[in-house]
C-alpha cells in the first residue's frame, strides 16, 4: 500500500494552499471551525453509540468527548483574532529606529494519529488548534475504535474539503505508511512504545512532533486530606472510562494511618456509583479490546494468586469487564508497579510521610500528572519544588484536563509538546520573528573600516 492510495488529496496539494496563503485570513480558520461545529451538532447521536459500541462508554461519559472539542471551539473563536495578531518585541537602543514583532504562520499540513482511549476527543480536539492556525491535516484515528474511525471517516468529508481535512483509517501498517510522508508537524496521542516510533520517522523528514504520551501518574494522599470527598474523587477518577484515561490516578501513596479508612471510603464510593455488582452496571465501561483486558486480568490473577485484592478483583472476559479494584503492594518493585495500568486497578502503596512519597515519585519517569490531596501549603509547595510533570492537581484529580486557557502535555517519556488554547495554537503555528527598519538613519559605525570604532561600539552596545 502507497500512501497515493490512501489518501483523496495528495499532501503536497493540501500544503499547496497554505503555501500560497489562502489560509492566513481569519475568515479561512472561522470556516473551518464552523464546518466543524456543525459536524458536532448534526452527529451528536451516532458519536454516542460510537463510543458505546468501542468502549462501552456510558452516554454522560461519552458527552465529555464533545464537550471538550465544544468548550475548545468557543475559546478558539472568541481568542483567535488576537492569537493571530503580531505580538510586538521590545528593541534594544542599537536597533532603533525601528519596529520588531512575532507573527504566526501557518505550518503547512499536519498529520495527528489519535488514541483508542478518547477516540473522537482527542482527534478532534487537537484539530480545532491545527485549523485556527490555519493548516490542513490529515486524522488517522485508531482501529482499536473501529466504530469512531469508521464515523470520521464517513463524517468528516461531508463538512470538509478533501484539500482541507482527511481522514485515513487501517492499522499499524497504515500509519506506518503515511509517515514515509513529509508532514509540517505530527501530533500524536498513545503510548510510548509507538511514539518512539513516530520520532523516529519524523526525524527523516526533520518534522517536529508533539507527543501527548502517559506514564505510571501517582496520587498521594496525607494524614490531612478530607477522606470523604477524596475517595469519591479518587473512586471517579479511576471508574471513568474504565481507568483507561492517560491522567487517571495510576497508584495511591498514602500515609500510613490514613491507608485502612481511605480504603474503606473508596469501596463505599464504588458501591454508590456502580451498585454491589459493578460488572452489570450501565454507568462502567468496557475493556476496549481482548488483548488489553488479557494484559489487565494476567496482572490481576497475580494479585489475586498473591493475596493482595482489598476490594474488587473480579473480571467478565465475555464482555471485557473489570470491576474498579484496589491492590495492596509492598513496594515499587510490584508487578503492578512497572507499567502504566491503564485500567479500573488501583495499587495502594503505604508511605510514612510526603518526603517518602516524594522520593517514590521520583525514582520513577516523569509522569504524565501527579496528585496531592493536602491543604497542607507547605506540602503543596514542597511537591512543586522537589517533583516533576506534565502537570499538578491538588485535591482532585483529571479535572486539570478541563481548564480549556491552560496548556496540556507531558515531561520527558510522558511526553513533549502542548496543547489546548493559545498553547495549541502557538505548537500548530511558527512564531516568526520579523524586524522592521527605516531607511532614514543608517549610522556608520557598523561598517567598515573599523579603525578608531571600537570604543563607540563597545559604549553603545554594551
Amino acid at each position: 500500500m502507497t500512501t497515493q492510495l490512501l489518501l483523496a488529496t495528495p499532501i503536497a496539494e493540501m500544503r499547496a494552499a497554505v503555501s500560497a496563503g489562502l489560509s492566513r485570513s481569519l475568515e479561512w480558520r472561522l470556516t473551518q471551525l464552523d464546518r466543524l461545529t456543525q459536524l458536532l451538532s448534526r452527529h451528536e447521536g451516532e458519536v454516542l453509540e460510537a463510543l458505546a459500541a468501542d468502549l462501552g462508554k456510558p452516554a454522560l461519559e461519552a458527552t465529555f468527548e464533545l464537550v471538550a472539542v465544544r468548550q475548545e471551539l468557543t475559546l478558539t473563536r472568541r481568542k483567535l483574532k488576537r492569537w493571530m495578531a503580531p505580538r510586538p518585541v521590545g528593541l534594544d537602543l542599537a536597533m532603533r529606529p525601528g519596529q520588531a514583532f512575532i507573527q504566526p504562520e501557518p505550518l503547512g499540513c499536519v498529520l495527528i494519529i489519535g488514541p483508542w482511549n478518547y477516540p473522537l476527543h482527542l482527534c478532534l480536539h487537537p484539530l480545532v488548534s491545527a485549523l485556527a492556525a490555519g493548516n490542513t491535516a490529515v486524522i488517522k484515528p485508531s482501529e482499536h475504535a473501529p466504530r469512531t474511525a469508521e464515523l470520521l471517516e464517513r463524517t468528516i468529508p461531508e463538512v470538509f474539503p478533501a484539500d482541507v481535512v482527511q481522514v485515513v483509517t487501517g492499522d499499524g501498517a497504515t500509519a506506518a505508511e503515511l509517515l514515509k510522508e513529509k508532514f509540517d508537524h505530527i501530533f500524536f496521542t498513545g503510548g510510548g512504545r509507538v511514539g518512539r516510533l513516530v520520532m523516529a520517522a519524523a526525524a527523516l523528514h526533520l518534522t517536529p512532533v508533539t507527543l501527548e504520551l502517559g506514564g505510571k501518574s501517582p496520587a498521594i494522599v496525607l494524614n490531612d486530606a478530607e477522606l470523604v470527598t477524596t475517595a469519591r474523587r479518587l473512586a471517579w477518577g479511576k471508574g471513568l472510562n474504565a481507568g483507561q484515561t492517560c491522567i487517571a490516578p495510576d497508584h495511591l501513596l498514602v500515609q500510613s494511618q490514613r491507608r485502612h479508612e481511605l480504603v474503606a471510603a473508596i469501596a463505599s464510593e464504588w458501591t454508590s456509583f456502580y451498585g454491589a455488582d459493578p460488572l452489570e452496571s450501565e454507568d462502567l465501561g468496557s475493556i476496549v479490546n481482548a488483548t488489553q483486558f488479557e494484559r489487565l486480568e494476567g496482572l490481576l490473577a497475580g494479585a489475586r494468586s498473591r493475596g493482595q485484592v482489598l476490594v474488587g478483583g473480579r473480571s467478565d472476559a465475555g464482555r471485557r469487564r473489570i470491576e474498579p479494584t484496589l491492590v495492596a503492594v509492598e513496594s515499587g518493585d510490584d508487578p503492578l508497579m512497572q507499567e502504566e495500568l491503564f485500567g479500573p486497578i488501583l495499587p495502594v502503596l503505604e508511605v510514612a510521610d510526603l518526603e517518602a512519597a516524594l522520593a517514590e515519585v521520583r525514582r520513577r519517569p516523569k509522569p504524565l500528572a501527579l496528585y496531592l490531596f493536602s491543604n497542607d501549603r507547605k506540602a503543596q509547595q514542597r511537591t512543586l519544588s522537589t517533583t516533576s510533570s506534565g502537570g499538578v492537581c491538588f485535591n482532585d484529580v483529571v479535572m486539570q484536563a478541563g481548564v480549556t486557557e491552560m496548556p496540556f502535555g507531558g515531561v520527558g517519556e510522558s511526553g513533549m509538546g502542548r496543547y489546548h488554547g493559545q498553547a495549541g495554537f502557538d505548537t500548530f503555528s511558527h512564531l516568526r520573528s520579523v524586524l522592521k527598519r527605516p531607511f532614514w538613519l543608517d549610522l556608520p559605525f557598523r561598517y567598515p573600516p573599523y579603525a578608531g570604532k571600537l570604543g563607540l561600539v563597545k559604549r553603545l552596545l554594551g
